[in-house]
């Protein structure tokens, strides 16, 4: 990531731009074209393009990205959309297998990690954990994110780390329905339809108005800003709020599970 930063950068003065400038010339923001220069953030593909084409670098950077070795190409998808979830001022999320990690415990984070094949080790899952919480930080601060959470009923009904463990989780959940600014749902299994059959994804919005979508496969993850896509994904995020319980019927759901546990 520090080579092709170092190679942007480069490229940009080449080009008589500052960062300002480039960045008013593509859907990049300022801050995100320093990071990447400053290789703290990965270049995407599509901003590479973008990038290339302005530039006039004959496709340099995108052939760069590409290049990138296994070790560094796989997460691409993953740390950029951490940076910018980092950055967010709205999010909202479905997921249908797991709680969502900006409101998972401690217990329940090891169990996920644990849960991986092939098998983590024991100091790779503890600084898993450790970096999962840190992200949390998000719905904690003085300006928090604007965030909404619709979960499938079956992830709440799970026994993932044990009962102690999900007694633990939909404590905590209880709990962050209370934060400022955050909202949890859960679609209940009974619902003859809904708009999340095609899997989990999460809507992201930075603080210079751009939107992206993030979705996960077993192997693989894509972060997009593609206008039609992210329109998409809009659409069903709002019909799965409208076909989720109400706020106060989640956290009447919830205050019923921990009494059975």
């Amino acid at each position: 990531m520090e080579v092709i930063g170092a190679q942007l950068a480069l490229f940009r003065i080449n080009a008589g731009l500052t960062q300002r400038s480039l960045s008013e010339r593509t859907t990049a923001s300022e801050e995100t074209i320093a990071s990447i220069e400053q290789g703290r953030r990965a270049l995407m593909p599509h901003l590479a393009s973008e990038f290339d084409q302005l530039l006039r670098t004959g496709g340099a950077l995108a052939a760069g990205v590409r290049k990138l070795p296994p070790k560094e190409k796989y997460p691409i998808w993953a740390e950029e959309f951490i940076a910018y979830e980092q950055q967010a001022i709205s999010l909202c999320g479905y997921e249908n297998g797991v709680v969502p990690g900006l409101l998972q415990t401690e217990g329940y984070a090891g169990a996920t990690f644990r849960s991986k094949v092939p098998h983590l080790s024991e100091e790779k899952v503890e600084q898993s954990v450790t970096d999962r919480l840190n992200r949390q930080q998000i719905l904690h601060k003085r300006k928090p994110v604007s965030a909404s959470f619709v979960i499938s009923e079956a992830v709440v009904l799970s026994n993932l780390g044990g009962s102690e463990v999900m007694r633990g989780q939909i404590s905590h959940l209880r709990h962050c329905a209370e934060l400022t600014g955050v909202s949890i749902q859960v679609l209940p299994l009974k619902r003859e339809h809904h708009a999340g059959l095609n899997g989990p994804f999460v809507l992201l919005e930075t603080a210079d108005h751009q939107h992206l979508a993030y979705t996960e496969a077993q192997r693989s993850s894509e972060l997009t800003s593609d206008a039609d896509e992210v329109s998409i994904l809009a659409q069903k995020y709002g019909m799965l709020r409208m076909q989720a319980l109400s706020d106060s019927e989640t956290t009447g759901l919830l205050d019923r599970l921990l009494g059975e546990r």
